[in-house]
């Protein structure tokens, strides 16, 4: 999160994002409730309108899913 919003901004995301796809709970909440770091992330970015390209990280290439046999 520091990465993509900067240290400040990241701690008020953390703390006051309500984020309604993981039960209406603030990514502190979500984390101290047990949910996966990354889909909280995930629904971090899709509040907050990060690109897709950047949910792996800035200047990280996404990862690609393999197709299916």
């Amino acid at each position: 999160m520091v990465d993509e919003f900067g240290p400040a901004y990241a701690a008020v995301i953390e703390r006051d994002l309500v984020l309604g796809d993981l039960s209406d709970q603030t990514a502190e909440q979500a984390m101290a409730a047990g949910f996966d770091l990354r889909e909280i992330w995930y629904s971090i970015c899709r509040s907050s309108g990060v690109p897709k390209e950047r949910w792996h990280g800035v200047n990280k290439p996404t990862k690609k899913r393999h197709a299916e046999k």
